[in-house]
C-alpha cells in the first residue's frame, strides 16, 4: 500500500467524531442560539422535538430560551434541507434559502408534477406573494383558497405545497413550535417576517454559499463523504464547492473505501473515549444527516429514524427506543431496548431517563421504565 494512502477510520472512530461534533459526547456550555447555528439547524417537523435535542446537548438548557428566540425572530421554522422543516437561525435562513430554491421546487414537483401540469409557477408565486402582501400569516388552506379561482383544476394540496414548500420562502410563525404549545401552521414570507431580504445567488456563478455549507456541515457532522453531505442537504453533492475547498481539507477513508473529507482542526476523539447515554428526539440529524449511518446505528435498525422513533444512544450507538407514557397524571419515560443492557448500562439509562422525565415534566416526575422484553 502506498505510504501516502489516506488513514482508514472505522465506524467507532467515526461515531465518536459524530458525538463530539453533535455536542453529544459532552454537553456544551453555549447559548441555544449558538447551538442551533453550530448544528446547522435542527430538524423540526415535530414541533416539540428540538427542545429534547437541545436538552441532550446543552448544560442547563431551559425551554424558555428557545421560545424567546422564536418569538424574537432570531430563529425560524422553515422548509430547507431535504425540504423538511428545520429550526435554523435567522441569519442562516436568509443566507441559505436561495441556494436551496431549485431543490425545493424540484422536490415538490417530484410529488405533484402531474397535478401542476400547465401551471405557470412564476405566475403562481407572484399570486401567492400578492395574497401575503398585507403581512397577515395564513394557513395553507387560506392561501390556496385565495388563488383557487385562477387555478381551479389542480388539487388545493398541490398548489399549497408548491407555494409554501417550493416557491415562496416561508416561516411557520409562533405559537407554532413553542414549548408545550399546540398550534396550527400559519405561514408568513421569510423576508417580511425578518424584515430583511434573502441573500441572492452569487452573480458570478461561483458558489460561496455551497462552500459555507460544506465547512459548516463538516464542523457539525464530519468526517463525511460527499454522499453524506448530499443526503443531509438534499443538494446535488455541491461538487464545485468541494473542489474549491478541497485544498483546505484533509482526507480519510472509511471501511467501505469511501473518501471522507474533514476540517483539519476538527475534533476526532480517541475511539475508546467513553460515550454517555443520550436520548435523541424524533428525526434527529445526528442520524439522518448521513447517507451511511452505520457510524451510529446498525443497518438492521436504520428504519427507526426514518419512521420517527425516538432513540437512546448507549456507548455511542442506537441501542433502544423511548417514548413518554402518562400514568396516574405522571409522565414516565419508557425505554425499549434493542439489545440486552449490562447492569451498568441499565443504571445509566435509568439515570439519564430520569433526568429527561424531570425536564419534560418541569421536575414533577423522574419516572423511568426499561422494558425487559427484547425483540426476537
Amino acid at each position: 500500500m502506498p505510504t501516502n494512502a489516506p488513514t482508514v477510520l472505522d465506524a467507532r472512530t467515526l461515531g465518536r467524531a459524530t458525538l463530539a461534533r453533535q455536542l453529544l459526547l459532552d454537553r456544551a456550555d453555549m447559548p441555544a442560539l449558538d447551538a442551533v447555528a453550530h448544528l446547522c439547524g435542527l430538524q423540526a417537523q415535530e414541533p416539540q422535538e428540538p427542545f429534547v435535542g437541545l436538552w441532550s446537548r446543552l448544560r442547563a438548557f431551559a425551554p424558555g430560551a428557545l421560545c424567546d428566540l422564536l418569538v424574537e425572530r432570531r430563529v425560524v421554522r422553515t422548509h430547507l434541507m431535504r425540504r423538511t422543516i428545520h429550526l435554523v437561525t435567522a441569519e442562516d435562513a436568509l443566507a441559505w434559502r436561495s441556494r436551496h430554491d431549485a431543490m425545493l421546487r424540484q422536490r415538490v414537483l417530484g410529488v405533484y408534477r402531474r397535478d401542476l401540469d400547465g401551471v405557470d409557477l412564476d405566475e403562481l408565486a407572484a399570486a401567492g406573494r400578492a395574497v401575503l402582501a398585507d403581512g397577515e400569516p395564513r394557513t395553507m388552506a387560506e392561501l390556496t383558497r385565495a388563488v383557487a379561482d385562477r387555478w381551479p383544476a389542480p388539487p388545493p394540496r398541490a398548489l399549497g405545497e408548491m407555494l409554501i414548500g417550493g416557491l415562496v420562502p416561508m416561516v411557520q410563525v409562533p405559537p407554532r413550535g413553542l414549548w408545550r404549545t399546540k398550534a396550527g401552521v400559519r405561514n408568513a414570507p421569510l423576508s417580511s417576517w425578518l424584515g430583511r431580504d434573502i441573500d441572492p445567488p452569487s452573480p458570478d456563478g461561483s458558489d460561496p454559499v455551497g462552500q459555507s455549507l460544506l465547512r459548516r456541515y463538516l464542523a457539525a457532522y464530519g468526517p463525511a463523504a460527499t454522499a453524506d453531505l448530499r443526503a443531509w442537504s438534499g443538494l446535488a453533492g455541491l461538487p464545485a464547492a468541494v473542489a474549491a475547498a478541497r485544498a483546505e481539507l484533509v482526507s480519510f477513508r472509511d471501511e467501505r473505501g469511501r473518501e471522507l473529507l474533514d476540517l483539519p482542526e476538527a475534533p476526532r476523539p480517541d475511539p475508546d473515549t467513553p460515550a454517555p447515554v443520550r436520548f435523541l428526539p424524533a428525526f434527529d440529524n445526528a442520524i439522518l444527516g448521513y447517507d451511511d449511518r452505520s457510524r451510529i446505528i446498525d443497518d438492521a435498525h436504520r428504519g427507526l429514524s426514518v419512521a420517527g422513533e425516538r432513540v437512546v444512544l448507549v456507548d455511542g450507538r442506537v441501542a433502544a427506543t423511548w417514548s413518554v407514557e402518562k400514568e396516574v397524571e405522571k409522565e414516565t419515560v419508557l425505554v425499549t431496548p434493542l439489545r440486552p443492557f449490562s447492569r451498568a448500562e441499565h443504571a445509566e439509562v435509568e439515570e439519564e431517563g430520569g433526568a429527561l422525565a424531570a425536564f419534560l415534566s418541569d421536575g414533577t416526575s423522574e419516572r423511568v421504565r426499561v422494558d425487559a422484553r427484547l425483540p426476537r
